[in-house]
């Protein structure tokens, strides 16, 4: 039997400008040694690809896995890596398998006997945990939020609780054109002591990061975050 191939899990740039001081000289060496990648988008690939100076990108074989991946199309994926070919795995930005598709790649990977090794790399959620001042031995990251308004209430406000009660500090994050409603939906929804941490267009020259309660962004200037990555966290 033929020995497996290694998975990569490649930290990419999460700001395209000078986005790739980010990333370790040591991962450059292990992308220009790779034939196969596993991204989201192949053009958003090839770029991150330039940027790291791949010698022959036309040569790169992209094998796309997103919304549009079917469960019963996973094991495919794998096939390079069970052929003993090494494969590197790529979000569309940050770390792959952390709020990202290929967490279900890196699953199967173990179920298969694959070794999977993670590369160091920014990730906007991490650095939001590290930045925030809450609790960084007690914390979760929950995702996405309801859409509607509602349920996004009533979900905000069992999360402040799990704040309260557990000492656990609660991260989440929204799709950038609605960053603006959720800001508004945040203020009206939280008691005005519990602490809301925003991280804004982090790693890029004009990165926000700030954490006050709720009281304190009332009284303030409105933020403008519409269309830009936001990293939300509430403590009390």
């Amino acid at each position: 039997m033929a020995q497996q191939g290694k998975l990569y899990l490649l930290p990419v740039p999460i700001t395209e400008e000078n986005g790739h001081r980010f990333i370790p000289t040591y991962n450059s060496g292990i992308i220009k040694g790779l034939k196969k990648f596993i991204v989201e988008d192949a053009k958003t690939a090839r770029r991150f690809l330039k940027g790291f100076e791949y010698p022959s990108i036309q040569d790169a074989e992209l094998l796309l896995l997103n919304e549009h991946t079917k469960n019963g199309d996973l094991s495919s994926l794998l096939t390079p890596l069970l052929n003993g070919e090494d494969v590197g795995l790529m979000s569309d930005a940050g770390c792959p398998g952390i709020a990202d598709p290929g967490a279900e790649v890196v699953k199967l990977a173990h179920q298969k006997g694959v070794h999977v090794i993670p590369l160091v790399g920014p990730s906007s959620i991490v650095l939001s945990i590290m930045a925030s001042g809450f609790n960084g031995q007690n914390f979760a990251f929950v995702g996405y939020l309801p859409i509607d308004k509602i349920q996004k209430t009533r979900r905000l406000r069992e999360l402040e609780q799990i704040a309260l009660k557990q000492k656990q500090a609660q991260f989440f994050i929204e799709t950038p054109y609605r960053n603006e409603q959720m800001l508004e939906n945040l203020l009206e929804s939280l008691s005005p002591q519990t602490f809301l941490f925003i991280g804004k267009d982090i790693s890029s020259p004009n990165q926000y990061l700030v954490s006050k309660t709720v009281a304190e962004w009332k009284k303030g200037p409105k933020l403008a975050m519409h269309k830009v990555p936001v990293v939300y966290g509430i403590y009390q």
